[in-house]
């Protein structure tokens, strides 16, 4: 499995881990939650969440994807664990924004993704 780990997060050591695929989900609603004169201040954020990647968001994006996020969030149609990542992915960048640092996504793979010894 794939986890996305995003800096400036609410654990111990500073980071959220969120799978792929729970990323990968909320993709459709930040493009339907954002009109379409917007659309292009949100496209480096809809292409991260569609291929997760190793990624970093300057300060100033940041702080302007955690309002977008924030809104995502609040959406009475996404279901619960995306609902979650859209908020925790929210308050990170909004932190991130808030120490004047990027916002970097990094790439981890869990135990699970390797093959068994033949």
């Amino acid at each position: 499995m794939t986890i996305v780990a995003v800096s400036h997060g609410a654990d111990f050591f500073g980071l959220d881990h969120h799978p792929s695929t729970v990323l990968v989900q909320l993709a459709p609603y930040v493009t339907n939650s954002t009109p379409y004169s917007q659309q292009a201040d949100i496209a480096p954020l809809v292409a991260a969440l569609e291929a997760p990647a190793d990624q970093e968001f300057p300060p100033d994006q940041a702080a302007q994807l955690a309002g977008q996020l924030r809104k995502v969030s609040r959406d009475r149609h996404l279901k619960g664990k995306p609902a979650a990542a859209a908020r925790a992915l929210a308050d990170a960048a909004a932190r991130a924004a808030a120490d004047h640092d990027p916002w970097h996504w990094t790439i981890t793979q869990t135990s699970h993704d390797t093959a068994p010894a033949a």
